[in-house]
């Protein structure tokens, strides 16, 4: 019995079982009936700040979990962060295109924090802001993800074969028992259909990107319309509430979004069984002397060069040279 059971049958007694059934629809549900019911401003920071919070977990767990499969239900959770996402974009329209003349504090408090704040209550570098992070988003991370996924999911499938015989020839010599040959052939059934989920779920991300530009876009074009022609605002009184709140809506957005990729990307691009992602890059990344030594001495040379910032070059010099002797260290050791 899982802990989520537990706390469910302290909660629910003899039906934690239907309500444990019952919690992924009622939550799809959830998402979808925002994209028709209106929300009010208060709902919208909550679920917003509850879609950051969700991006923030699954990075998390992508950068602690061990092998791919130990976290097999990403692709799952990838559609459904894709689908809060989108809700609450078509949320957010609805009530900037209804009461953004009103200000900029209609949508709520996180767009608008988003738009004063964050670019500074300017739309231009707003809109430079979310171009450079669909950029990074949907050219970069997405793509390389993806290929890797597509990459991935064809070899594994190739694979499969040669795995099936080995665990049977290990099985036929007596290495493993029958139990443990059911288990690893499981294994490497839920290893295909991981990446063969993974290589279709990273189109949600890609699909989402493309969307938050349209909805931006949209959300502008949508905003100076009413502004102007409803609410007899002028040009430019229309751009600075509409776009204002309309890129404030696109960065809380994208900056989830971006949080998502990156999980995917390092969930598709790990190797080995051993240990976290963290624990990979310390112990392959620094565990020479030599590169250490090297590099401190490149950048000490960098922060001799007139014109450079010699205090950052030189207190980096000095951190990767502690590096270089403490590594040499242990290396030397009986």
């Amino acid at each position: 019995m899982n802990a989520q059971l537990q706390i469910l049958r302290r909660w629910f007694g003899r039906h934690a079982d239907w309500a444990n059934g019952l919690a992924a629809p009622l939550l799809v549900i959830t998402v979808l009936s925002m994209m028709v019911l209106p929300l009010p401003p208060w709902l919208l920071d909550t679920f917003f700040s509850l879609n950051i919070a969700l991006a923030l977990v699954v990075m998390m767990v992508s950068a602690y979990m061990r092998r791919p499969l130990d976290f097999s239900v990403f692709p799952t959770v990838l559609l459904l962060t894709t689908l809060l996402r989108l809700s609450l974009n078509v949320a957010s329209t609805r009530v900037v295109l209804l009461e953004g003349h009103t200000g900029p504090g209609a949508a709520g408090a996180v767009i608008e924090a988003f738009g004063h704040f964050l670019i500074g209550g300017n739309f231009a570098v707003g809109f430079i802001v979310f171009a450079i992070l669909v950029v990074i988003n949907f050219v970069v991370i997405t793509k390389g993800s993806e290929r890797i996924a597509e990459v991935s999911a064809r070899f594994t499938l190739d694979a499969m074969p040669g795995k099936q015989m080995a665990i049977d020839a290990d099985l036929n010599a007596g290495l493993i028992d029958e139990a443990e040959a059911k288990r690893r052939r499981a294994e490497v059934g839920d290893e295909a259909e991981f990446f063969g989920s993974m290589d279709g779920a990273s189109k949600f991300v890609r699909g989402d990107a493309i969307a938050g530009i349209l909805i931006l876009v949209i959300n502008i074009i949508g905003g100076l319309i009413i502004g102007v022609v409803q609410h007899g605002l002028s040009a430019g009184e229309a751009a600075d509430s509409y776009i204002l709140l309309a890129v404030g809506d696109a960065l809380v957005a994208q900056i989830p979004s971006l949080l998502i990729s990156v999980a995917a990307a390092m969930v598709v691009s790990r190797v080995g069984k051993d240990e976290d992602l963290g624990g990979q890059v310390m112990n392959q990344m620094f565990m020479s002397s030599k590169v250490m030594g090297i590099t401190a001495a490149v950048l000490f040379m960098l922060g001799i060069v007139p014109g450079m910032p010699h205090t950052v070059f030189l207190i980096f010099a000095m951190i990767t040279g502690g590096i270089a002797w403490w590594r040499h260290q242990e290396e030397n050791k009986p």
